[in-house]
């Protein structure tokens, strides 16, 4: 018998399949316990904890499994072309600048909020926040910028950039992936709770609202039993997709690479758009889109939208499975920076909401689009409603645009800070 952690990556599979067909089936029961239960916590937020005790307890091993890789490459963009195949193009658009506002928010928030969080634990912890050379703190927190704004890509960006010490970037990555999805987790609590927080907002939802209304009309109109031929079809689009979103992301940004300096240049603000990971999303939802003004549209009435969020939920489950809930105080200190640093983000994104009125729906989605990227904004936008997804994966694709430059802004800003 194998010793632990399992590194089998076909039965840790298994096992992620057990946690989520048990998140799923106790969440359907309408009665007792679960009941009250899955009203206090959400389900998809049982989908991330339950692989984080796996990989916490030391039953399975998440650095030496490739689970992580197939549903980020593989299964997300085939979710982002399944999800995206009935957009409402037009519907979207017309749901204002709001959208937008609270994105760039969201982004600002990133880049003082660094900086602020330095100052704040200085004042205690001096230690904490200094370090020379290579091991300076706010090098290895720079990194954490280029992923709360924009993803992986952008991270490593600010890795070459500022060359911090790779024996301790292990620390940033926990910080990093612990705040993120503690903030998840409050955002997708406040789902829930939707209706009371829009009150409080005074926001105006029925653009939001028209929106799922119009595609859930559309769906119910186009519904049918699912077939064999469907499911084939379905196959067909999603998976040819990627394999096309694979093909243009990869030559795509070799093409970039190969042609343009700056992009060529780790050190310069716009390298992250060499990314081969961003230009598969993009890829990836462009065809959905365009499929969206064909024939194939049709097929959401085959369970397009669910064999997608089928896709997605793996992926949660996997991004999970990086969390060890062991590790979470190793480093109290950076910790704190980290909680003081999400809470100027969430702080700013409230109180403009509260001043623009913006839907709660448009502060969780553009947070996540900075904070979560392509990953899981789409993840959030569905638990509103699976017709919203594709604004997540748009306003994802924003961060992905703009992660180097603001987090390299923000470096810059930490430097400071941390001399003063």
């Amino acid at each position: 018998m194998n010793q632990l952690p399992l590194t089998d990556d076909t039965v840790i599979f298994g096992l992620l399949a057990l946690c989520l067909g048990f998140v799923f089936y106790t969440s359907s029961i309408k009665s007792g316990f679960w009941k009250k239960f899955y009203s206090i916590i959400p389900a998809v937020l049982m989908c991330y904890l339950l692989p984080a005790v796996l990989t916490s307890v030391g039953l399975v091993s998440e650095e030496k499994s490739n689970l992580y890789y197939v549903a980020s490459r593989y299964l997300l963009p085939a979710a982002l072309i399944l999800m995206t195949l009935s957009i409402d193009l037009k519907a979207i658009i017309n749901l204002g600048s709001k959208a937008l506002i609270m994105f760039f928010t969201g982004t600002i928030g990133i880049i003082i909020g660094g900086p602020l969080a330095i100052l704040i634990v200085s004042v205690f912890s001096p230690e904490t926040v200094g370090g020379v050379g290579p091991d300076a703190v706010w090098r290895g927190l720079s990194t954490i910028a280029g992923s709360w704004i924009g993803g992986g890509a952008n991270q490593a960006a600010m890795l070459e950039i500022f060359q911090y010490n790779p024996e301790k970037f292990g620390n940033m990555v926990l910080v990093d992936v612990f705040m993120a999805n503690v903030w998840m987790a409050l955002l997708l609590l406040g789902i829930g709770r939707s209706d009371k927080i829009d009150a409080w907002l005074k926001s105006d939802t029925s653009s939001i609202e028209a929106l799922k209304t119009k595609v859930s009309e559309y769906t119910e109109r186009i519904a049918r039993v699912t077939s064999l031929h469907d499911l084939v079809m379905l196959l067909f689009f999603s998976f040819v997709g990627v394999g096309i979103a694979h093909f243009v992301g990869h030559h795509f940004s070799e093409f970039l690479q190969d042609n343009f300096e700056v992009i060529r240049d780790k050190q310069k603000a716009l390298s992250s758009l060499g990314s081969k990971f961003l230009w598969m999303v993009v890829t990836a939802t462009i065809i959905g889109i365009g499929l969206s003004f064909t024939k194939a549209k049709n097929y959401e009435g085959a369970g397009a939208s669910k064999i997608g969020g089928m896709f997605i939920y793996i992926l949660v489950a996997t991004i999970g499975m990086k969390i060890d809930l062991g590790r979470v105080f190793e480093n109290p200190g950076l910790l704190v920076i980290g909680f003081i640093w999400i809470a100027i983000h969430a702080g700013l994104l409230i109180l403009v909401a509260k001043l623009v009125k913006a839907p709660y729906f448009f502060m969780a989605v553009g947070s996540q689009a900075n904070v979560g990227g392509a990953a899981s904004a789409p993840v959030v936008a569905a638990e509103f409603h699976p017709s919203l997804t594709s604004v997540g994966i748009l306003l994802a694709v924003f961060g992905y645009v703009v992660g180097t430059a603001g987090a390299y802004i923000c470096a810059l800003l930490m430097e400071v800070a941390s001399t003063v």
